[in-house]
């Protein structure tokens, strides 16, 4: 999280969300280079959660890099008063280093993903948000040096650290922990395009930003891409339960013979 707010500042918003769109295809190449995802192509569950991961990094980076015709879906926003956040003269540059910083969350990301493998939840959860807290205290006291940037009041400021903390770091770890212990560690990073979706369209509804049809066509991929993910996901856990189904019946059957040659004996 750090590094993409570091390269955030390097670079641009538009720039940086691209990349996490790269989200759910690293995830997906480095679980499959470690087995901890299977991927057979021989069988078309395999196909579909290929040809779903590809389709939704797609709809994200259409969504993201094509505008199109604007389209007008709703005449008012519901936030009628907000002014528009303008960045400071100089403080988008330096994109050799922002894009590094730019991979190197999205690697994190990624690798975040696979590790899951604690059976509690809440303790790495905690254990994860300790460290983070340390990583992010070192640095601060790095590179901030003035006493006004650790000062917190009780305003807007004050509500976006309580809920960062508290819902998009917290709450958030543990589904996802949670998700990848019953489903895998590719499940939830496919749903990482959402949010750009959900973002546009509060955005628009909210504050009145313009959605143009490349926002929909978009939309239209990445929904496609992720039925065609978890479809594929299903049957194979399906198909899994089946063998395993399988396996345990010729397991009790070997037994019971077994079992019978006792007897007769």
């Amino acid at each position: 999280m750090g590094l993409y707010y570091h390269g955030l500042r390097a670079t641009s918003a538009t720039y940086s969300v691209n990349f996490l769109n790269l989200i759910p295809i690293i995830t997906f190449i480095i679980a499959i280079m470690l087995r901890a995802e299977k991927l057979m192509l021989t069988k078309w569950p395999g196909r579909m959660k290929l040809m779903g991961t590809v389709m939704c990094v797609c709809g994200a980076m259409v969504a993201s890099l094509f505008k199109g015709r604007r389209l007008h879906l709703w005449a008012t926003r519901l936030l009628r008063s907000h002014a528009t956040a303008t960045s400071p003269a100089g403080l988008h540059h330096g994109m050799v280093a922002g894009t590094l910083f730019l991979c190197g969350s999205c690697l994190s990301y990624a690798l975040w993903f696979i590790v899951q493998v604690f059976p509690s939840k809440y303790l790495v959860t905690t254990l994860t948000c300790l460290l983070g807290s340390l990583q992010c205290f070192v640095v601060g006291i790095s590179l901030g040096h003035s006493r006004a940037e650790w000062k917190l009041k009780w305003d807007l400021q004050l509500l976006t650290v309580v809920y960062s903390g508290v819902f998009n770091t917290g709450v958030t770890y543990v589904l996802i922990s949670w998700v990848i212990s019953r489903r895998g560690p590719i499940y939830p990073s496919m749903f990482s395009p959402l949010l750009l979706i959900i973002t546009t369209a509060m955005d628009s509804l909210l504050l009145g930003t313009n959605i143009y049809l490349g926002s929909v066509l978009g939309t239209m991929l990445i929904f496609v891409g992720l039925y065609a993910f978890l479809w594929g996901k299903g049957k194979e856990l399906q198909l899994a339960d089946v063998a395993a189904a399988q396996k345990t019946a010729a397991v009790s059957e070997e037994e019971a013979q077994e079992q019978g040659g006792d007897d007769m004996a």
